[in-house]
């Protein structure tokens, strides 16, 4: 899915679920917990869990909730580009752009 497809499809679905009301503080409260959440499926991958009540997933299960929980995490990235109008294709551009010129 293209950046612009991705970008109009978390408006339309994060609307509808009236999720899109919620102030823009809450959202970044959102995206700070799904950063924690993509820590926590990176540490699954990387060294596991070793917890007792927790029974071990295979690496592919802990890759398929990393994939998950970035998807989470772009989401919110989404809703906080939509609400200042600035294309998640122009943030990927600028980001790139900005390190190139600071490390050539």
């Amino acid at each position: 899915m293209k950046a612009d497809t991705f970008q109009e499809w978390v408006d339309n679905f994060y609307g509808r679920r009236g999720w899109l009301e919620l102030d823009i503080f809450m959202r970044i409260g959102f995206l700070s917990e799904e950063t924690g959440e993509v820590a926590r499926a990176v540490r699954a991958l990387e060294i596991g869990r070793d917890r007792p009540d927790e029974e071990a997933q295979s690496s592919e299960m802990n890759k398929q909730a990393l994939v998950e929980e970035l998807g989470d995490l772009m989401g919110n990235v989404a809703v906080i580009a939509n609400k200042y109008d600035i294309e998640l294709e122009k943030v990927f551009l600028e980001h790139q752009r900005k390190l190139e010129q600071r490390f050539t």
